[in-house]
């Protein structure tokens, strides 16, 4: 029995499970009174692309590695505050969200803050793709399916409808491409009648992306190419 209401929960408690604890201080926040000739000493040794800055506990702004090798040694950092980049992300934000501010800023940290903007510590890349790698769409095991369909006539409920009716059971999903046409959605499913599914999109004329051994029309299809061609060479 199709439950929209079922599925739409699970997604969402993916998607709001709370990262706090992946918050690290390994490395304290840049001082604004330090000299560049410290910061540079500092950022040397390790493989950050940003670092955060701080003033009196208050986020900044965050330096780029690559900038502060251009800087002058004997100013101090706070002199160039122009060139601080301001991403960040809060407390309470989700996992996805944090996600979206990486891939946004092209970091490899970001810095947390609280309500009142006080620097709480930062988010690593590795830390938070770990967390993603645990989430049932990447750890339980399953098939993948890509479908394409034409934007118009895209409809999340209809997917995940056609994916229950046919004793499957959707881990996850995400929209991998997109235009003003067509709209492609990838799909995680627990192993069970994929062929069934993947014939069921097709009647709902989903144009089916991936490939697959237990897609039987495909294998038809290749076969009675085989029978033809062995046909015509004799």
């Amino acid at each position: 029995m199709y439950n929209f209401d079922y599925f739409a929960s699970n997604i969402l408690d993916q998607f709001m499970t709370q990262i706090t604890n992946y918050i690290t201080n390994d490395y304290k926040a840049i001082d604004s009174r330090e000299t560049i000739a410290d910061v540079q000493g500092f950022l040397s040794d390790l493989s950050f692309s940003h670092f955060p800055v701080v003033e009196e506990q208050i986020y900044i702004g965050s330096v780029a590695t690559e900038d502060i090798e251009t800087f002058i040694s004997d100013k101090k950092i706070i002199d160039y505050r122009y060139s601080f980049e301001k991403f960040f992300v809060r407390t309470n934000m989700v996992w996805l969200d944090v996600l979206e501010v990486f891939a946004q800023n092209h970091t490899n940290l970001v810095p947390v803050l609280d309500e009142e903007n006080k620097y709480v510590g930062y988010y690593e890349i590795g830390d938070i793709m770990g967390f993603f790698n645990e989430t049932p769409f990447l750890k339980e095991p399953g098939g993948i399916i890509v479908i394409k369909k034409a934007v118009v006539d895209y409809s999340l409920s209809q997917i995940t409808q056609i994916v229950e009716s046919n004793n499957g059971k959707l881990l996850g999903l995400f929209i991998s491409e997109a235009d003003s046409v067509n709209i492609q959605v990838t799909l995680k499913i627990s192993l069970g009648p994929m062929n069934e599914i993947i014939q069921a999109f097709r009647r709902y004329n989903f144009e089916i992306i991936s490939d697959h051994l237990e897609d039987n029309y495909i294998n038809t299809l290749k076969e009675r190419s085989d029978y033809l061609d062995k046909y015509l060479n004799i």
